[in-house]
């Protein structure tokens, strides 16, 4: 068994390269590429753990779900169970491309898929302020129907009326110790997918599902922090960081400190919405676990990146 142990978050373009590529058959080919790179890096001697994102496949499902509810029989599917079917689905395509991908290069390895309940703080602020966006754009009409079925909606200029929902703070991974298990057992991990499903506890202690979604860079964060892996690499839509991105002095950065990433998001270089979530995700990683490495990523260039030929390290 390997000693290097690495949390790999693969973000959405991992399954979905762009809004003209969504089918399955698409999805697929894109997992297929993803797998290949992420087979690279076993090879190389890492032992994986890899989270993914899921927000189109959760629109997507919702949507079947709203279609569905005007047949006579068919029952809605709450947002927790929709997360748990994207988790179960695509764990199978990461798990089915890259056992194939492992068994070309004869690379003696299993993979598993572990459907991954994540803890959330009932009384966290943000569901006092939902922002998240979650499903389709619709008109003012259908979105006072969801606002009546008890849904918070936000308007969006220039695009319509969208559902949002609380995107609360990860404080558990419930199911941490199978994960553990497999991990020592020199499996390749699939797990705390789209963040995790998230629950909270109830008078009695009992968990339930709420209507939300947790960052997934932040659940791999605390998923890196919990295990003490030798890094935390976030994959996504581009091969480095940039600061003064999309610019006409946009200056990729091949590596920067923790306190130098601090010191570029309070200057506006990492935006909220954009890569805000991960450079914080790897901040806290690199906190709690000063031994550890980061580096950002795409998918595509991930063993290019460990030879140090593109991507963004972060050190302590």
């Amino acid at each position: 068994m390997t000693k290097k142990i690495a949390v790999v978050a693969i973000g959405g373009n991992s399954l979905i390269v762009d809004r003209q590529h969504r089918t399955m058959e698409d999805q697929w080919k894109a997992v297929r590429e993803t797998c290949r790179h992420l087979a690279g890096m076993i090879e190389r001697g890492w032992n994986l753990i890899i989270t993914h994102g899921n927000g189109p496949q959760v629109g997507f499902i919702l949507r079947r779900s709203e279609i569905a509810e005007k047949v006579e029989g068919v029952h809605p599917t709450p947002l927790d169970m929709i997360g748990a079917d994207t988790q179960g689905s695509i764990g199978y395509m990461i798990t089915q491309a890259l056992g194939d991908e492992l068994r070309r290069g004869s690379i003696d390895r299993q993979c598993a898929a572990v459907v991954t309940q994540v803890l959330v703080d009932k009384n966290d602020l943000g569901f006092q302020d939902p922002t998240k966006g979650i499903g389709g754009f619709v008109d003012e009409e259908e979105a006072r129907k969801f606002e009546e079925e008890g849904w918070v909606i936000g308007y969006e200029a220039g695009r319509g009326w969208r559902r949002k929902i609380a995107s609360p703070i990860p404080l558990k991974i419930i199911e941490l110790d199978a994960v553990k298990t497999l991990v020592d057992a020199g499996f390749v991990v699939v797990t705390v997918g789209g963040g995790g499903i998230p629950v909270a506890e109830d008078a009695q202690g009992n968990l339930v599902g709420t209507r939300a979604v947790i960052d997934k860079d932040r659940a791999s964060s605390l998923l890196a922090r919990n295990l003490k892996v030798d890094l935390l690499l976030i994959c996504t839509g581009v091969a480095q960081v940039s600061l003064n991105y999309a610019q006409d002095n946009e200056r990729p950065l091949d590596r920067m400190t923790v306190s130098e990433a601090r010191r570029y998001q309070s200057e506006g270089h990492f935006p909220p919405g954009n890569m805000g979530p991960k450079i914080e995700a790897i901040i806290q990683f690199l906190e709690a676990n000063p031994q550890g490495e980061a580096l950002i990523t795409d998918p595509w260039n991930i063993e290019r990146a460990l030879d140090g030929e593109t991507g963004t390290w972060i050190v302590p």
